[in-house]
């Protein structure tokens, strides 16, 4: 099955409120992970086939706008699997990682989340905007804004204490060129 999700629905089937509920918290939290360093943690929300992704954005004229974001077959920022997701996780928590010694402080804002579920299968399609303000040392700040595209398949909370996995990540940012010194956060 293709986890994949590239924009957001074009028609948005309305969901049902509490799975809108269950939605937002879950991001809500793994946003929480992910700003309290907890790294090893915000990994496992990921499917064992999932594919997170960033492609990188070009200004383009009008008449172009629809290749202003990388394709699959092009050039990403980021472009990884679960196995790699976790290498970078232990990095970043290790205390080995100089570009996150001493650890970038981060704040995550998720808004506009919009949902669809997909027609051949119970998968969610989920779209969000995102603000992420990171600020490291004494005096340096970034920010990084941009749009989310997930797909979010049922979990046994019971056994995982959440309710989705994320099968798939596609991160674009507003950015076309990124003045930070490193990506070495997660989005």
């Amino acid at each position: 099955m293709n986890a994949d999700v590239t924009s957001c629905p074009s028609t948005y089937r309305t969901v049902d409120p509490q799975i809108q509920h269950s939605v937002e918290q879950f991001l809500y939290a793994e946003a929480e992970l992910l700003d309290q360093h907890r790294y090893l943690e915000w990994v496992e929300l990921f499917a064992e086939d999932t594919h997170y992704w960033v492609p990188t954005r070009m200004t383009r004229p009008n008449r172009e706008r629809h290749l202003e974001v990388a394709g699959e077959d092009e050039a990403a920022l980021i472009d990884d699997d679960k196995f790699f997701l976790r290498g970078r996780a232990r990095r970043y928590s290790s205390g080995i990682s100089w570009s996150e010694e001493p650890p970038s402080r981060t704040r995550r804002l998720i808004t506009n989340i919009r949902i669809s579920r997909r027609t051949e299968s119970n998968d969610l399609e989920v779209c969000s905007n995102f603000y992420v303000y990171r600020s490291r040392l004494e005096r340096h700040q970034d920010w990084f804004v941009g749009e989310r595209f997930d797909v979010l398949r049922a979990a046994d909370i019971n056994t995982t204490g959440y309710p989705y996995v994320i099968a798939a990540r596609k991160v674009v940012l507003e950015q076309t060129t990124l003045l930070c010194p490193s990506l070495s956060i997660f989005l």
